[in-house]
């Protein structure tokens, strides 16, 4: 994107014009910040190898920090090469991503290190065209390998950067600001536009820990943030006199959208219906619950090991019947969603032993619970 086209992203007041005074304020004070506060004690900090970077964002993706910390090094020294990834049973897989959580991550990451020694020689590209092409790779990942692992100045945009930016940039955040495709382009040519081509390592890292630990979502601590001199959001509310840090965001958004002009999307489309309220099912209760309980029993067995539905039934719901139909239709559904995602695999019983069964969960009868046997891939 041109210069001047970046120059005039906003996200709010369509008058904003992106400051390159501020620009070059924040590079300073922010790497300042981050050599004596970044959290450089993370593992993944200390290697450029693509592999483990790959591995670090995977495991990072929608789980903290600090659950990704005692499962990084092991799985590495499990499976220390895309090679050995690639080439290991997909249950050893999954089996060593137990308290991670979100399984299905563990067979898209063996599935990426499989295109990655089949269609580029067991070599990670470096382009994001390349990269975007494997699966479970998206922009995020895919920015943050070019740029931590290759060294590219490619600029990459994950929940703490985002929010960071906008405060910095653009003010306050409305309510419903992440709402749509134009914001997250909008977002995404911020950041290419406030990224130090000279430092982008350092820059994104600082970026992503000071949303982690200081410009925190609901609770910033703006009395801790070295850029409060430079930052467009607390200036905001500071004249609304709202402040100190710390106050809840909901407060200081009512602010920004009540302000004429402020941003076209916080105000509410008369012509527009509004959204339904869902009725939150609650987590004990939700099939990725069951999933992960699943998955988790299934672990627990030995290699050879499998259950007939039945037994996997009872394991994981205390009241549940096998001769049931509607708890067996409930399981078959559960289960054939987990093996199309590569998380199980269904055998019965076949001339030969054990053959492999692809369940349709709309034909699940409760004989089927005492025929069809299920176990990690």
């Amino acid at each position: 994107m041109p210069e001047q086209d970046l120059l005039d992203v906003t996200l709010g007041d369509p008058g904003t014009t992106l400051d390159q005074e501020q620009r070059l304020r924040v590079h300073s004070t922010l790497l300042e910040w981050y050599t004596s506060h970044g959290r450089h004690q993370l593992p993944w900090r200390h290697t450029h190898d693509p592999y483990a970077i790959l591995v670090a964002e995977i495991m990072l993706q929608q789980t903290q920090v600090d659950r990704v910390l005692p499962k990084y090094n092991s799985f590495l020294q499990k499976f220390p090469s895309i090679a050995s990834l690639a080439e290991a049973p997909t249950s050893e897989v999954i089996r060593e991503w137990a308290g991670l959580g979100y399984n299905q991550r563990a067979v898209r990451l063996q599935e990426c290190v499989r295109q990655v020694a089949t269609v580029f020689a067991g070599e990670l590209p470096a382009t994001l065209s390349d990269l975007m092409t494997l699966p479970g790779i998206g922009r995020y990942t895919a920015g943050a390998i070019a740029c931590f692992a290759f060294g590219l100045p490619v600029a990459t945009v994950d929940t703490n950067i985002r929010r960071v930016l906008r405060r910095l940039f653009l003010g306050i955040e409305p309510a419903d600001w992440l709402d749509g495709d134009r914001s997250a382009r909008e977002i995404q040519a911020l950041a290419g536009w406030a990224l130090p081509r000279d430092a982008a390592y350092d820059w994104q890292q600082a970026l992503m820990d000071l949303g982690a630990t200081t410009c925190l979502g609901r609770r910033p601590l703006c009395e801790s943030c070295p850029l409060t001199g430079c930052c467009r959001a607390y200036a905001e509310v500071s004249r609304a006199a709202l402040f100190p840090g710390g106050e809840v965001l909901t407060r200081l958004r009512r602010v920004a959208e009540a302000r004429e002009g402020y941003s076209a999307l916080a105000r509410p489309d008369p012509h527009r219906s509004p959204k339904p309220v869902k009725k939150r099912e609650t987590f004990g209760n939700s099939s990725r619950y069951f999933r992960g309980r699943i998955v988790e029993v299934l672990r627990a067995l030995a290699p050879e090991e499998s259950l007939l539905l039945a037994e996997l039934g009872e394991r994981i719901r205390p009241d549940f019947t096998a001769r049931d139909s509607q708890h067996a239709g409930w399981l078959g559904g559960i289960v054939s969603r987990l093996e199309r995602d590569g998380l199980v695999r269904l055998m019965e019983p076949g001339e030969d032993g054990l053959a492999l069964r692809r369940l349709d969960s709309t034909l699940i009868t409760s004989d089927d619970m005492a025929r069809v046997r299920v176990a990690l891939p």
